[in-house]
């Protein structure tokens, strides 16, 4: 085998390591020829004119020198002054003849020569063609003044005594002082100085007036007062400060003129310098300056960028980030590129902020606006995207840009980062925690029509509360809804513990009942400690470890809390006495210490006066045994986790016997096949075998498939779904999947009607008299009003058309601004809307976050504001998991093993559980669910006017109902085909509008559902006491366990509900069913 590396030639000496080191000596004999290139020309002119001025550190030490030089001379005029005794000649021989000795004339003329060298030597480099140039500048004239007479004094000894004014070397001093400075930037590459430079220019020319000033007095008075140094500078500061107490004044015309001479200089001179640094003042109030390196160094912060800085968007981070203890010693440097707003101005001055708070103009663009903000030595950067732009695209590509700028910039800086649209994630999966906009808004509008209120649920979780919202209200749906709505989501490890170490080796729905029971916190999911995902309730099957990760909801987390220990032997008997089944459960309470705050957990009645109450068993059946409830298992065997009757929506997809199921619909669970943009989670979901043609998606144009032109003539069993949004983005994909999930039963699969435009015809014939839900997304196109808040001006105007027109319609509205919220559903002559619009001033005033939780529409969960979620990014900083949990709990992510939300609604056959902690149990044994909430409804009195109102429309259905009536009649004998032609026909003579409002308008305005809806007010709670009562008509929400994590052997229909796509499922006629 040949030895390649034989083959390789050595390198020449000159390129080895060891002879650049050593030198090579063989270079002599080679005939290359090594030549020298040169930027400049290679003269003795421009090798000075390199070091004396080009090179900016050679310049900067010759400045200094020449600097130094100048104020020794103003030293050795000094000196001259304190030893001179001027009482020998006349008057007019003492201005122009000095006594000076000869050390000191020697000093003076060395300083001279090597000045006037100097300068003469600048002069000859820096020539360009104009000698007159050179001569007539002022820093030259004054050094011919006070050199040429000291070099002449040299070869003419008799005028060494003659009078120079060396003190006017203090401007040449300045003169150099201000290159020198401008050597020093160069040469350091310093940004932003400009404030600093002006400030010096100011200080240095000040002191030169005053110098100045004093020396020329002081030696034309040699002839008068002679006044000394001191008694000088004393004259000119009572001078220029227009004093004058006139104790000290000129007495000699010389003096007098100098005096009149120097305050005109002033005048002209020092006016100029406060204009400059006035302006550069102003200015840099307006850029913000630069924050401290030492600063950066010592102090931690973070940095937050945005587009435009608006007051609402400053107050939410500012309360949501500071909420935190540990936060309060952060500083938050904002980087904006516009200039501060004046509301944003006034609040930064509050001293609150203004020691915390640091407001710069630049760009993130900039690496010198980076540095200003000490971008590397930040503990996180938080970019926000503009939701308030038309094009919300053009606005992604803004923060993508950002993110990518601070990444280059300061590639260990955590990166916290908003964006729009989803399809433009995967540009900055690098980032450490993203939060999508669009993602989050449709999931929770999708849930919402599944779980009522998801939406408020996620937001008070969210947010960082006191739970003293509400507590001052007379009213007690208020207090426990703003008490409740302190619960937070918190984390510890088991071990570490006092809630759950004594569950260690027990099962998960083992330790969160009991927890719940003795503590009063609900543990709603975990993470192992070798592995990053989360998993929401994973079953019975889990069991605890030690160094688990426990996932918690409590008014405040374990480390603030102390624990108060009650005998409850006396309450345990009371309950025996008014029941004769199963005793209370034993209430144990923890005091949640907020500061100086303590609340009672356990001491909470959810109970209001209007609600039901449950009535006590009669004698009749006091024989009969009551259901009981099955211990929850330490380690559950899954073989018997069935479903109760309680929970009735389970995920059983058998039909009844007798229901009729179209033949050419069948159904099967898998995986989308295709995913509308890169980084969308795939989801387990309901699918079609065949994918349906395009034209036949169209609700209202027929097709060559089917003959439909509006809803009605589907003939839907179940209610439809309608999404109001402006244009169909790949954001829709998050409002599908959820409702199409593989847990949901097929028979309660909505239709979803997605309306791109609203007029009234198409509302109509998309089928909103018979629509369970109705979701109103905000419009992009709204978003370039002038006023900001005038966003949401088409979106509410349009919702309050439709609540007026449909008044039994559940719509669901996301709005851009939270605070216009209170215009939804609006009544102006409701009085309980105005007290609640006075209970939401008083909680801001009092420094609440949720002031606007009160609002009715907010509190039902029938309108929401995307900007609420703004706190989700802000919590991530102190609780990394808060984003990957609201992505469980939404829907958007799915994990193997993780549970996922859904809710259940109590009938009068449940309301024998009594509690909501007999509930958690009975779930907990039964199913393996975990609840965290209930979604209560409660009756309201209405206003008198309100009243009328509604009686007024109820009068017009019923006259609307009898002329319906006998069209129907008429119409009852015509065929299928028959009756499409008239309706065609009949168009001509009735307006669409008019005909199908007349045909409907009895579903609409029945005098019994309007009372209904208009007289009730629903509300959360979020993880009630154990001893909370359960009432008619609530809606508990449940972490329910992941079926796919185990199937039990006696339930062989789940074994056929769950084939995956592609599978065989032709022959299963239980899983066809109604779409």
């Amino acid at each position: 085998m040949v030895d390649l590396e034989s083959e390789v030639p050595p390198l020449p000496p000159r390129y080895r390591f060891r002879d650049l080191l050593l030198g090579d000596q063989g270079w002599q004999n080679d005939d290359r020829v090594q030549v020298e290139f040169f930027m400049n020309e290679n003269t003795f002119k421009e090798r000075l004119k390199l070091f004396f001025i080009k090179n900016q550190r050679s310049s900067l030490r010759i400045r200094l020198f020449n600097f130094s030089l100048k104020l020794l001379s103003c030293l050795l005029y000094i000196i001259r002054v304190l030893l001179e005794n001027p009482s020998q000649g006349n008057e007019w021989s003492r201005i122009f003849w000095v006594n000076r000795s000869l050390p000191l004339w020697g000093l003076q003329v060395l300083v001279a020569l090597i000045s006037l060298f100097e300068t003469i030597l600048l002069g000859y480099l820096s020539y360009k063609g104009n000698i007159w140039e050179q001569i007539l500048r002022v820093p030259f004239i004054l050094e011919i003044v006070n050199a040429v007479p000291f070099v002449i004094s040299i070869f003419w000894p008799s005028l060494r005594n003659l009078f120079v004014p060396v003190f006017l070397n203090c401007w040449l001093a300045k003169h150099a002082l201000e290159n020198m400075i401008n050597d020093l930037h160069r040469a350091i590459q310093r940004t932003g100085s400009a404030m600093f430079n002006q400030v010096l220019i100011l200080i240095s020319t000040l002191l030169c007036l005053i110098f100045t000033c004093i020396c020329g007095i002081q030696h034309l008075e040699r002839i008068g007062k002679k006044l000394n140094l001191f008694d000088s500078l004393y004259f000119c500061i009572v001078t220029f400060s227009t004093v004058g107490f006139g104790d000290v004044t000129p007495e000699t015309w010389p003096s007098k003129l100098f005096v009149v001479a120097m305050i005109c200089v002033a005048l002209v001179v020092l006016p100029i310098q406060f204009e400059q640094l006035a302006y550069l003042w102003m200015e840099r109030q307006k850029s913000g300056g630069n924050y401290s390196r030492h600063r950066a160094q010592t102090e931690k912060h973070v940095v937050l960028c945005v587009s435009s800085l608006k007051i609402d968007l400053l107050m939410d981070f500012l309360n949501e980030f500071y909420a935190h203890p540990r936060l309060q010693d952060y500083y938050v440097v904002i980087l904006c590129p516009t200039e501060m707003d004046v509301q944003v101005r006034r609040v930064l001055q509050i001293p609150m902020w203004s020691q915390r708070v640091i407001y710069l103009q630049g760009s993130a663009l900039k690496d010198q606006d980076l540095l200003r903000a000490k971008m590397d030595d930040a503990e996180a950067c938080f970019i926000l995207s503009s939701r308030c732009e038309v094009d919300r695209t053009s606005s992604d590509h803004q923060t993508i840009l950002r993110a990518w700028a601070v990444k280059d910039f300061a590639p260990n800086c955590p990166l916290y980062v908003q964006i729009l649209k989803p399809e433009n994630k995967f540009h900055i999966k690098f980032a450490d925690h993203v939060v999508c906009e669009e993602e989050f808004k449709y999931a929770m509008l999708a849930l919402n029509c599944i779980c009522p209120a998801t939406s408020t649920l996620i937001t008070l979780l969210v947010h960082t509360s006191r739970g003293q919202e509400g507590q001052q209200s007379p009213e007690q749906w208020q207090k426990t809804y703003g008490r409740c709505s302190g619960n937070e989501v918190y984390h510890i490890t088991l071990e570490d513990s006092a809630f759950f170490a004594e569950y260690e080796g027990k099962s998960f729905t083992y330790a969160s009942f009991h927890a719940h029971k003795k503590f009063g916190v609900c543990l709603i999911g975990v993470r192992r400690e070798d592995n990053k995902n989360i998993l929401l309730n994973p079953g019975p099957r889990y069991i605890m470890n030690a160094t688990d990760i426990c996932f918690y909801i409590n008014i405040t987390k374990e480390e603030n809390s102390a624990f108060k220990h009650q005998d409850q032997q006396k309450r345990s008997k009371a309950s025996r006495s008014f029941y004769h089944g199963p005793s209370r459960l034993p209430v144990h309470s923890i005091i949640a210490s907020m500061g100086t705050v303590a609340i009672d957990l356990q001491d909470t009645s959810c109970r209001s006066a209007s609600g039901p109450t449950l009535a006590l068993p009669s004698e009749g059946i006091k024989e009969i045994r009551r259901p009981s409830i099955a211990p929850v298992l330490e380690v559950a065997d899954t073989s018997s986790i069935q479903t109760c009757d309680l929970l009735s929506d389970q995920s059983e997809d058998e039909t009844a016997p007798d229901e009729k199921m179209p033949s050419n619909l069948e159904y099967a669970k898998g995986y989308p096949p295709y995913s509308p943009y890169i980084g969308s989670s795939p989801t387990f979901c309901h699918l079609l075998h065949e994918k349906v043609p395009f034209c036949c998606l169209r609700l209202d144009k027929s097709c060559q498939h089917n003959y439909y032109e509006d809803a009605k003539a589907y003939g839907f069993k179940n209610k439809l779904i309608i999404v109001a949004a402006e244009t169909a983005g790949n954001g829709l994909y998050n409002f599908i999947v959820p409702l199409r999930a593989y847990y949901r039963p097929k028979k309660e699969l909505n239709p979803i009607v997605l309306l791109l435009d609203n007029p009234l015809d198409d509302l109509l014939r998309c089928g909103v008299t018979f629509a369970a839900n109705m979701v109103v997304v905000d419009k992009e196109s709204t978003m370039s009003a002038e006023e900001d808040y005038m966003a949401d001006a088409k979106t509410i105007v349009n919702v309050q058309t439709l609540f007026r027109l449909f008044s039994s319609l559940s719509i669901i509205t996301e709005l851009t601004h939270p605070a216009n919220m209170r215009f939804m559903q609006f009544r102006a002559k409701d009085c309980y809307s105005l007290a609640l619009s006075k209970l939401e001033k008083k909680e801001r005033e009092r420094g609440s976050n949720l002031a606007f939780m009160f609002r009715l529409p907010f509190a039902a969960g029938r309108v929401f504001s995307i900007s609420m979620l703004d706190t989700l990014l802000y919590q991530s900083f102190v609780k990394d998991y808060m984003i990957s949990i609201t992505r469980l709990l939404l829907g958007l992510d799915t994990i193997p093993g993780s549970g996922f939300l859904c809710s259940i609604k109590i009938t009068e056959d449940d309301l024998w559980i009594r509690t909501y902690a007999r509930l958690y149990q009975k779930l907990c044994s039964s199913s393996g669910d975990v609840p965290i909430g209930i979604y209560r409804t409660e009756s309201q009195k209405l206003a008198t006017s309100e009243s009328r109102e509604i009686a007024s429309q109820s009068q017009i259905s019923i006259s609307v109902e009898e002329w319906e009536d006998t069209k129907d009649c008429k119409e009852q004998g015509l065929p299928r085909g028959n009756r499409r032609n008239s309706t065609c026909s009949d168009q001509a003579d009735h307006p669409l509008l008019r005909r199908k409002s007349m045909q409907w308008a009895r579903r609409l305005s029945r005098k019994d559902e309007m009372n209904d809806h208009q007289s009730t007010l629903s509300y959360i709670l979020i993880n009630p006491s154990p001893d909370t009562r359960l009432e008619l008509n609530d809606v508990v929400y449940l972490i329910r366990p992941d079926p796919l994590s185990y199937l039990p052997n006696s339930e062989p229909s789940r074994d056929s509900s769950l084939c995956l796509w592609g599978g065989n499922s032709g022959g299963n006629s239980r899983e066809e069913t109604q779409l």
